[in-house]
């Protein structure tokens, strides 16, 4: 007699967006995995075909409400390519500030009330704060201290408005940045208990071989700039990104995956950037990944909450040393003169690499228009860890794999787009 096994997750939990899980086994074989992206097309690439190229940073901003930033720090990167515009001092360095309360605002949302629960067993965030109210109010706490440095250098906290081709429209004064320093330094000794306090999860045993893919700066941690790097061997420039990765259409997916040209699928995300420039954290952030059991390499995709806590160790301690040295610049943009052109630009979004590529008009309109998310290019690693950890949990009853399969997708944090929707667990069994 043959035993089919099917279990269905038609709206992903705790996952900006909409999505759905369905795996299928047959007499312990398993004939189908499948991870789909059905919230309907945006179309933002069409939208920006015509428009002035300064359009740019404030359009794609409204692409995400968790992270605005990474939108508008690559199409402000490309838009500077095709002008031939270098951006440096003061204002490149806001422009890290701004990504480090990026990071820490989204990380800490992530960390405490969209993939802790998974760990200790709770539906949601709201549930887990009626037991562990300090614990979730320490992440509100901490996302609120990154959505601050977002709103003063941004203008606004979500889809902030300051960003522009060049530079900003306003640039903070050092007085207003140091009133940032007292609750960032609160934010320094959350974040260290925020590690302690992942790092005594309990992990599925799970080692992948990934390819990590992220940026890669000789000086630093990559937010903004660097060349695209893997551990399996690809170094080159952001504007070689089309020769090495394509973009597919998949029937089950409003979102185009992305694999790498005769290789297959790769890993954004903490992890991959964590892999590829552990040298560039600062010492207590290394340290403190070294306290709590992390090697300079993780290939655990579960263990990626510990990951984004070290990085968000990272994002405050930046935060506070920028603000530390800044000067504010005399000019808030630099000067450019508008030209034919075309332009890459690639940064790392919280949840991995963002690419952006833009041709211009001589008249300074945009031609076309490329934007490569960081969860386009996860979906087809996001199936693969889902057989991995299905292979070794078939023993489960069905309400139990659900539970971890769609804790699976989580460790990816994938942003489908700004919602969040509760379980609806189908099981069918013949």
């Amino acid at each position: 007699m043959t035993n089919a096994r099917e279990i269905s997750v038609e709206y992903l939990a705790r996952v900006e967006g909409e999505g759905s899980m369905r795996v299928e086994v047959i007499d312990d074989h398993i004939e189908h995995v499948e991870f789909s992206i059905f919230e309907p097309p945006r179309f933002f690439e069409a939208f920006l075909r015509g428009r002035p190229l300064t359009d740019a940073p404030d359009i794609t901003a409204r692409i995400c409400g968790i992270c605005p930033i990474a939108y508008q720090m690559s199409s402000v990167h490309a838009m500077e390519d095709a002008l031939g515009v270098t951006v440096g001092g003061s204002l490149r360095e806001l422009r890290r500030l701004i990504y480090c309360g990026e990071w820490i605002e989204s990380h800490a949302l992530h960390i405490y009330l969209l993939h802790a629960p998974d760990f200790l067993g709770y539906q949601s965030g709201i549930h887990m704060a009626a037991d562990h109210r300090d614990v979730v109010e320490r992440g509100l706490r901490l996302k609120k201290a990154g959505n601050a440095i977002v709103g003063l250098v941004g203008g606004r906290e979500i889809h902030p408005i300051n960003v522009k081709v060049g530079g900003f429209y306003r640039t903070p004064t050092k007085k207003e940045l140091e009133a940032l320093v007292p609750e960032l330094e609160w934010a320094r000794e959350a974040a260290v208990a925020t590690i302690r306090f992942v790092g005594g999860f309990d992990f599925p045993d799970a080692e992948m071989d990934f390819e990590f893919v992220s940026l890669s700066h000789p000086d630093e941690y990559p937010f903004n700039e660097g060349r695209i790097v893997s551990n399996k061997g690809i170094d080159i420039a952001v504007s070689e990104y089309n020769d090495f990765f394509v973009e597919e259409h998949v029937e089950r997916s409003n979102a185009l995956h992305s694999r790498i040209r005769d290789r297959g699928a790769y890993h954004v995300g903490p992890l991959a950037r964590y892999a590829l420039n552990f040298d560039k954290l600062t010492p207590l952030a290394q340290t403190m990944a070294r306290e709590v059991g992390l090697d300079p390499v993780c290939m655990n995709p579960f263990k990626s909450i510990i990951v984004r806590s070290v990085e968000t160790l990272y994002a405050v301690e930046e935060a506070l040393r920028i603000i530390d040295e800044y000067e504010q610049p005399v000019a808030r943009v630099v000067p450019y003169a508008v030209r034919e052109g075309e332009g890459h630009g690639a940064t790392e979004a919280p949840r991995g690499l963002l690419y952006h590529r833009y041709r211009v008009h001589d008249d300074g309109r945009i031609a076309d228009a490329q934007i490569v998310p960081p969860t386009a290019q996860n979906q087809l690693t996001i199936e693969s860890d889902l057989r991995y950890v299905l292979e070794r949990h078939l023993e489960l009853p069905d309400d139990e794999l659900a539970w971890v399969l769609e804790q699976s997708i989580r460790n990816y944090d994938p942003c489908i787009s700004c919602a969040t929707h509760f379980l609806d667990l189908t099981v069918e069994r013949g």
